[in-house]
Parts: structure tokens; C-alpha cells; sequence
């Protein structure tokens, strides 16, 4: 085998940059292409490049729940068909690489240099506002995944170059705002394509050696660079845990725990303490825990350094089946990817601070706050609407937190009040920050916001959210912050709504969701 060249570390740096460069002008083009304001103005998206192996060579900033457990979805491709040049792959299942079904994940590998196996999978998952099933959005309480919305395991949109037109129906058929969704399966389409040119493009200058060396060296960069970190901590078992406040079906509150081993250089992420898979739509499977566990890593490795597959290297999951993190088929999990998730951050950060004091801040909102509805426009149209709304963040040991902003697993924007009235048969009735939902201390904690919506047509809503039993935590002596809160407004009365509900909504009612604030840190 011919000796691949080496890349000093200029070239290094370059590629990397370069690399995540590509998947950051793809991520462009999928929000500018899309048409749903969840894609083109919340930007709930993700690309990211991986190798003929299956290893995460480069991403660009999206969202770290996607990016995190993206690996499976190339994983489930590959073992699931036999892929040519011009395939592209679709899928959904969360038990065969997906995460929860509104994630649709495309994936297309690259074929090039003469070789008979891909050179590149290139992977990009949006989240559509509707993947079908009994509520709206498919952001409801269900009690398996069917009710959930259309599952799809991972199934050819493309086979050689040609479009399965007989898929598209079958999927258009089961979702709500079919139009909507096909233009947002397009945008998707279209950014894959768009990053492969550039891949190619790079490969052709440089040459495939250069590219598979540079490959190799990075992620071993990156794996140094976190072993050094790890280094840095003291060796021991560190635990920690929390609870989910319900399912969504009266039970709770759900238990997560982990045992953290530091090994010197490899941490053991140990989740079999945790509960017993839930009957409601909280349940996350093992590659949301892994995107989970690496994401809190990360925070303690420098900011420069590149994220791939070099730090999974350093992570060892373990997780038991039939629990809350790795739950059996058919069991629901919408709410596994963007509660669960943000929990699990809670926890494996609350365990990493007891290692490495004075270095993690406390605890942020804790949730999502997914807010879905959908309905029938004045033409007999149907739509449906899903966004997250941000809340506070922890304060940390040198800092304030900051209010009114998406944190942790999630990294999306705020839908504009235009869009949102323009593109929907509602009305913001207001939107404003929490001013005082932050925890006390040294440093604040950051505000959560208030979000009233009014609707002009009949409406069917679903809300999915944590932290309204409980409250995000302090750290080194921080109170905590406010708990979140949902309220229906109906003929002058205000009821208060569980944090999981699903209520129909009319002309006149006025819909209130006010999102946690974040810890306070230190003694005030």
C-alpha cells in the first residue's frame, strides 16, 4: 500500500476549515432552497461529511443533537443497501438512524477516483414541520412510534440518478403541507449535490491522497486534543442525576442516572441506572445519548477544535435495553431528541462539574418548549406549524447567562413575527423576555420568554416541554431558575395546561407559554 502524504499543520488547519466551509455554504443553500419557516428562518438543520468509513470528517455549526448521531444514519445506509453512484438515501425510523421521526435524514454517498465504494457519505437531516400521524406537527403524545407520524426506514429517494416518484407520493400522501414538505425535500437534495461538487472539486486539485491523509491526520489531531483534556481531570467515578418531570401520560417523574468513569485518557458514560423506557414520547435512543455525551465533552475541550470523529474515539456509552435511553421498538420518542436530550446534557455536565470544578456553568432551561398546531385555511388548505422556543441560559463562573436563547442540543433561531403571521392563520399576541426567571447568584442566570399566540381559525396545538415541575439548578451556591409554564386564555379565565398537552384551540383564545430561566452561579 502506498505511503499516504503527510500534511504539516498549515495544510491541516486549511482543510479542516475548508471542509467545514463546504458544509457550511451546503447548510446555505438548503435554508435559502427550503420553504417552511422551520428550515428557512429557524435554520433546524444539519451537514456534515463523512468518510468512506463511516467516520465524521467535518460539520458546520448547526444543531448537536443531529450532528452528534448522524454516524448511525450513514451506518444504517450502508448495512441496509447495496449503493451506486446517483443514490440517495431517506429515513427516519429511530430505530434504524434516525432520531424522531420529523428529522428526515438524507444521505448521498460519492463515488469517485475509480473506486467501487464510496469515497464520502455526505449526510444533511432537517426537522418538517409534519411527518403525518394523529396530531399536527407530529410533535404529539403518543403511545407508540405509528401514532407518531410516517416511519421510514432508511429507503432509496434516488437510485442511480432517478427520482422514485412512486415514493414521493406515497410520502405526500401522509403529511400535512405536502407542498411545503416536497420544495423542503428538494432544498435538501440540492445542498448534498451542492457540497459534493465541492468535495470533488477539492479532491481534483489536491488529489484523493492528500484528501485521505488529511482525513486521518485530523481526526487523530482531534483525538489528541481531547485526550489531553480528559488528562487534565482527575481520574475517579463521578455521578450524577436528574429527572424528566412526566411522559405525558401521568407518569413520572422519570429518573436518569450515570456513573462517570474517567480513565485518564477515556471517559465511560455509564446510563443503566436510568428508568425503564417511558409509555409516553420521551424515550431517546443510544445515538441521542451519544451526541448527548460528546456534546458535554466538547464544552470542555478548547473552542478551535474540530469536532469529528477523532473525540468519539475518547467516549465509551453504555446503556441498557428496555430504558429510557435505549428503548425498544415500537416505543414513541418524539420527545426523546429535544427534551431527553437536553436532560441528558444536565446530567452528564452536573457529572463533569464534579470533576472539574469552577469549569461547567449551571444548568440552562432545560427544555425545547416545542409548540406545534395545524389547522385548515379559509381555501380548505391544511398547514402545520412546529417551532422551539428559547429560554435561559446557566450563568457560569465567569458570567452571566444569557436570556431568551436556544442552548445545548439545539442551536436554532427565533421565527419571526412576520413569517409567522404571514404563513399562518394566527396572530402574536405578544412576545417579550421573563425579566426575573433567572436564578439568583453572583452571576444571573439568563431570562426565559413569554410567547402568546392567537389563533383566527380553528386550531389543534400540542406542546411538549420539561422543567414546569422542576427547575433548572444553580451551581456553587446559584439559586435556581423559574420553572416554565403554559396557559390557555378562554373568555376572560386563565387555566394552567400541563407541560405535555394537546388542546383545540378557537377564534378568541389566546394560548400563553412562558419557557424557564437558567441557573444562577456563585453566592449572591
Amino acid at each position: 500500500m502506498a505511503r499516504r502524504p503527510a500534511c504539516d499543520p498549515v495544510q491541516l488547519e486549511v482543510f479542516h476549515h475548508l471542509t467545514s466551509a463546504f458544509c457550511e455554504e451546503a447548510g446555505a443553500r438548503l435554508q435559502r432552497s427550503a420553504q417552511s419557516p422551520n428550515i428557512r428562518e429557524r435554520r433546524d438543520f444539519s451537514v456534515a461529511i463523512f468518510d468512506g468509513d463511516g467516520r465524521l470528517v467535518a460539520q458546520a455549526a448547526h444543531i448537536p443533537v443531529h450532528l452528534g448521531s448522524a454516524g448511525d444514519a450513514v451506518a444504517a445506509a450502508r448495512a441496509a443497501l447495496a449503493l451506486r453512484p446517483g443514490d440517495v438515501v431517506i429515513l427516519n425510523d429511530p430505530y434504524a438512524g434516525g432520531t424522531h421521526l420529523p428529522d428526515l435524514t438524507m444521505v448521498r454517498p460519492v463515488f469517485a477516483g475509480g473506486r467501487r465504494r464510496p469515497r464520502w457519505f455526505l449526510v444533511n437531516r432537517a426537522h418538517h414541520a409534519d411527518i403525518g400521524g394523529a396530531s399536527p406537527g407530529s410533535m404529539g403524545i403518543a403511545a407508540d412510534l405509528h401514532a407518531e407520524g410516517l416511519v421510514l426506514p432508511p429507503v432509496l429517494l434516488r437510485r442511480d440518478g432517478r427520482l422514485r416518484d412512486d415514493l414521493l407520493r406515497l410520502f405526500a400522501r401522509n403529511v400535512r403541507g405536502a407542498a411545503e414538505r416536497m420544495v423542503d425535500l428538494r432544498a435538501q437534495e440540492a445542498s448534498l449535490l451542492q457540497l459534493e461538487r465541492r468535495l470533488l472539486a477539492l479532491a481534483a486539485e489536491r488529489g484523493h491522497a492528500f484528501v485521505a491523509a488529511a482525513t486521518d491526520q485530523l481526526l487523530d489531531y482531534s483525538e489528541r486534543a481531547g485526550r489531553a483534556v480528559l488528562r487534565s481531570l482527575p481520574r475517579g467515578v463521578f455521578t450524577a442525576h436528574d429527572h424528566l418531570d412526566d411522559d405525558g401520560f401521568g407518569n413520572g417523574p422519570l429518573r436518569l442516572h450515570l456513573r462517570l468513569e474517567l480513565r485518564g485518557d477515556r471517559a465511560v458514560f455509564d446510563w443503566r441506572g436510568t428508568c425503564d423506557q417511558a409509555r409516553g414520547g420521551v424515550n431517546a435512543n443510544r445515538g441521542i445519548v451519544l451526541a448527548a455525551c460528546v456534546y458535554a465533552l466538547r464544552c470542555l475541550c478548547p473552542h478551535r477544535l474540530p469536532t469529528n470523529a477523532g473525540l468519539f474515539r475518547l467516549v465509551d456509552v453504555r446503556t441498557r435495553p428496555g430504558s429510557l435511553v435505549e428503548p425498544r421498538s415500537p416505543a414513541p420518542v418524539a420527545g426523546g431528541n429535544v427534551e431527553t436530550s437536553q436532560r441528558l446534557v444536565d446530567v452528564a455536565l452536573a457529572a463533569l462539574g464534579r470533576a472539574a470544578p469552577g469549569r461547567v456553568p449551571a444548568a440552562s432551561a432545560g427544555t425545547m418548549s416545542n409548540l406545534s398546531f395545524g389547522g385548515l385555511r379559509a381555501d380548505g388548505s391544511d398547514f402545520a406549524s412546529y417551532e422551539t422556543l428559547p429560554g435561559g441560559a446557566g450563568a457560569g463562573p465567569t458570567a452571566a447567562g444569557q436570556a431568551a436563547i436556544q442552548t445545548h442540543m439545539t442551536n436554532t433561531r427565533n421565527t419571526p413575527i412576520e413569517e409567522f403571521e404571514h404563513r399562518y392563520p394566527v396572530r402574536v399576541a405578544a412576545l417579550s423576555v421573563r425579566r426575573g426567571s433567572g436564578g439568583r447568584g453572583a452571576r444571573r442566570g439568563g431570562d426565559g420568554i413569554e410567547k402568546a399566540i392567537a389563533p383566527l381559525v380553528p386550531l389543534r396545538a400540542t406542546f411538549l416541554g420539561e422543567r414546569h415541575a422542576s427547575a433548572p439548578p444553580g451551581a456553587a451556591g446559584g439559586a435556581a431558575g423559574r420553572s416554565g409554564a403554559l396557559w390557555l386564555r378562554r373568555g376572560g379565565s386563565r387555566r394552567r395546561l400541563p407541560a405535555k398537552t394537546a388542546c383545540d384551540l378557537r377564534p378568541g383564545d389566546v394560548l400563553v407559554v412562558a419557557t424557564p430561566g437558567g441557573g444562577g452561579h456563585g453566592r449572591g
